[in-house]
């Protein structure tokens, strides 16, 4: 594969090693230069793959002066992947200045697909998927952390952040006292890796496992929480939902809504303006 002069986006693995793609690692052999997050934990990396392009550090305190010299490289003729210490490179990670002003400049970027936690967690969870807010990290602050979520709390889509295992407890308690005990979350720990574990419930219940687990409070978290429900979508769950999506590929919403309702035991016409308010 020849590679154009470009900056190439890089996911690496958040966990197991065998989750990094042949593309990935056939960019990262043949660029001039990998812009990294923190050059010694790529190293590591790098160096499992036999991977031994030069590399330069990139992270959040230098990026908009080293976005100028990269773009010089890219001047010259040369190629740069960015990689982040794992995942893919911007979220909740550096790299959207570079982004931003390689773009300006007139090079080329050019995104690979790969591992990206938050996405990987979501698609295990249980909840919906066909709506969701990534949200990063909550505020280190108590306050802070109250505030964003008091305006999240009528926000109809899932939810997802980011936790580090020092605030885990902090930041679920500060869900449960901004959304209230009974809302629906996941917590995903340790994604991809040998101790991976998904704990699902109330916030109260899944708060109370992990202050009992120190086990818990270790490890990568993506925390997830279910989206706001009316009153009226309240009564409907998300068993009641996905059979009304099922219904909908093959007959018209008003026929669904009422087989749907007849299955269980639920108003057809409450149905069918869910139905219409979700966009089936």
């Amino acid at each position: 594969m020849d590679l154009s002069v470009a900056l190439y986006i890089v996911p690496t693995p958040i966990g197991n090693l065998g989750d990094i793609s042949s593309r990935a690692i056939e960019v990262l052999n043949q660029v001039s230069l990998i812009a990294c997050e923190d050059t010694r934990h790529s190293g590591k990396l790098l160096s499992h793959f036999g991977i031994e392009t030069r590399k330069t550090a990139l992270h959040d305190h230098n990026e908009r002066d080293r976005a100028q010299w990269i773009i010089q490289k890219l001047g010259l003729g040369e190629s740069v992947a960015l990689i982040s210490d794992a995942g893919t490179p911007l979220i909740s990670d550096p790299g959207y200045h570079l982004v931003k002003q390689v773009r300006e400049a007139g090079f080329n970027v050019v995104p690979l697909p790969g591992p990206c936690a938050a996405i990987t967690a979501l698609s295990a969870s249980g909840l919906p998927s066909d709506r969701f807010s990534f949200e990063g990290f909550l505020p280190s602050k108590e306050k802070g952390r109250l505030d964003k979520l008091t305006a999240l709390k009528e926000d109809p889509r899932t939810l997802i952040f980011y936790e580090s295992p020092h605030r885990i407890v902090h930041s679920l308690e500060s869900i449960a006292a901004a959304l209230g005990d009974d809302r629906e979350i996941v917590m995903a720990r340790e994604v991809t890796k040998t101790f991976e574990t998904f704990l699902s419930g109330p916030v109260g219940e899944v708060l109370q496992t992990v202050k009992d687990d120190p086990n818990q409070q270790r490890g990568e978290i993506v925390l997830m929480c279910h989206g706001h429900r009316t009153d009226e979508e309240s009564e409907f769950s998300t068993v009641v939902i996905e059979t009304l999506k099922l219904l909908c590929e093959e007959l018209p919403l008003k026929k669904a809504s009422a087989i749907a309702g007849q299955i269980y035991g639920i108003k057809k016409n409450a149905l069918y303006k869910h139905g219409l308010a979700i966009g089936l």
